[in-house]
């Protein structure tokens, strides 16, 4: 039956007390020589301080002078925690709560500020716990930079500044129809980034240097017939904004802007007019000459301006007044149309 036994098993019942205390003490040696070519924490797993704990306790107050991969205080404390069957408590600081991570965030979003600037924000809110490093941890966290926004400053950061002083300017070209076979037919309109409204300037199959110089003295007249002003005008590359164009510009204390080639998003606000009118109302019909193309047009920019909703308002037309108590809630409804029911708008007549 002997050779059944395990080779230690049969060492170790073989040796008398001292011989156990002897091993015993090598065992610990050599224990405390590898804990120290270790890291100076160990992090165990629930299966790990499980077997910890059924052993240790069948050791008894010994483990006191054995234990040396957790002090006796932390093991004693999992002892407890086993006794009132609840799990032992997570190691480490409590999470930041979701609303201040918001809050940073959106300030960073907002300002462009770095994680100082933010923390005296915090303090002045009375967020006095929170400290630099979680600062910074929460804006990488984010995707970003935790240092301050140097520089110029982005182009959002610019169209916010100066929405109500700036205006953009664009063509968008139609085929029509004439005597000598289709032409493109160019239109020039400005908009204002504020208030959203829309003026064509001009609308010609061959619009020279002298008509760019007549459509810049208009754009002064439109904003003093709507008591507008600006202060900066985007536009892109395109040749027909010639040099007499952009000086009279500047002669009326508007500062050009122009956008680099192939970035249709630095003037968004135009090009989102653009995609509306030839979607809404160019592509469903085939013009008959400059004229039909200006009633068209006319009818189209009369619509947007004062009866189409629009999104970025709360779904209300440009018309209406920030101050309005809302649209009437009785009388009849009506609809009026436009270039022969292509556009249509819903009202309520007065009784």
């Amino acid at each position: 039956m002997a050779r059944f036994f395990h080779p230690l098993i049969h060492i170790l019942a073989s040796l008398s007390h001292s011989d156990l205390a002897k091993q015993i003490q090598f065992l610990k040696a050599e224990n405390e020589i590898l804990r120290s070519k270790l890291s100076k924490r160990i992090f165990l797993s629930h299966a790990d301080r499980s077997r910890l704990l059924r052993l240790g306790k069948a050791v008894g107050p010994a483990i006191k002078h054995l234990i040396s991969i957790v002090s006796y205080r932390t093991f004693s404390r999992w002892m407890a925690a086993k006794r009132k069957n609840t799990a032992p408590a997570k190691c480490g600081r409590p999470r930041t709560p979701d609303f201040i991570t918001a809050i940073i965030i959106s300030m960073a979003d907002a300002t462009g500020w770095g994680y100082t600037r933010i923390l005296g924000e915090l303090r002045k809110l009375g967020f006095c716990h929170i400290s630099r490093t979680t600062i910074i941890n929460i804006l990488k966290l984010h995707g970003y930079d935790p240092g301050p926004c140097r520089g110029e400053g982005s182009w959002d950061s610019f169209i916010r500044i100066h929405t109500h002083s700036l205006c953009a300017c664009d063509f968008l070209s139609k085929k029509v129809f004439s005597l000598r076979g289709f032409l493109d037919c160019y239109i020039l309109f400005f908009i204002n980034v504020s208030s959203r409204l829309v003026f064509i300037s001009g609308i010609s199959c061959h619009p020279t240097a002298s008509w760019m110089a007549q459509q810049a003295r208009n754009f002064f007249i439109h904003l003093a017939d709507f008591g507008k002003s600006a202060s900066y005008l985007i536009h892109d590359m395109d040749s027909k904004f010639t040099p007499q164009f952009k000086a009279i510009l500047k002669s009326g204390g508007v500062t050009p802007l122009k956008i680099p080639p192939l970035s249709p998003n630095l003037n968004a606000f135009a090009e989102r007019w653009v995609q509306s009118i030839k979607y809404e109302c160019l592509n469903h019909f085939i013009v008959l000459g400059e004229d039909h193309l200006r009633h068209i047009v006319r009818e189209y920019v009369d619509y947007y301006n004062s009866e189409r909703p629009h999104q970025s308002l709360g779904n209300l037309p440009l018309s209406s007044s920030p101050n309005s108590t809302g649209p009437p809630t009785t009388g009849n409804i009506c609809c009026r149309e436009r270039l022969g029911g292509l556009l249509k708008h819903y009202y309520r007549k007065a009784s």
